[in-house]
């Protein structure tokens, strides 16, 4: 599926649906990000209030429309009952001759944690960088308290790097 301002992006993969976010979504956004125990180990871009919450998505659905977006964090959904799962994607931290890096990520609610929907969502949204985005390189990192996710990243292909000596502590460092 190809992507340009015109398109909103729609990837299905064998069990979920992942997609731009829409007008509509805004109170599942903000139930997603301000969830606690979803957002423990990502309390940096947790979102706390509604208005917060409301300043932030309406950035989301502003960057779509630009030719240089920027932000392409994905609502996932069930494919059968269209239960929010959480969301997953990447931001565009710079754009070279060869190609967009990019940082990816995910938040997905806990009920939905070690049932391989994080992995498939994020096999599904690499697929679609490298395949429509031109990017080149990816980078992620994980909360050391949270070493299932560094396994989704590996079971995507993602190769260890290192450990950072300092970074931002969330509740758990």
């Amino acid at each position: 599926m190809s992507q340009d301002n015109e398109k909103m992006i729609y990837l299905e993969t064998e069990r979920l649906i992942l997609r731009d976010y829409r007008k509509d979504d805004f109170f599942e956004y903000y139930r997603l990000k301000s969830d606690p125990e979803t957002m423990y180990y990502l309390q940096d871009i947790q979102m706390i209030t509604k208005e917060e919450a409301y300043e932030d998505f309406h950035m989301v659905l502003e960057d779509m429309k630009k030719p240089d977006r920027k932000f392409y964090f994905l609502h996932i959904e069930l494919k059968d009952t269209h239960e929010q799962v959480g969301s997953v994607g990447y931001t565009v931290t710079s754009d070279t001759p060869i190609g967009k890096m990019v940082g990816a990520g995910y938040f997905i609610y806990p009920k939905f944690w070690g049932k391989g929907y994080t992995t498939e969502a994020l096999q599904a949204i690499i697929k679609f960088m490298f395949e429509e985005v031109q990017v080149e390189i990816i980078r992620a990192q994980h909360d050391i308290a949270n070493p299932n996710s560094g396994k989704v990243m590996k079971k995507c292909g993602m190769i260890f790097e290192g450990t950072l000596r300092s970074a931002f502590k969330n509740n758990t460092g």
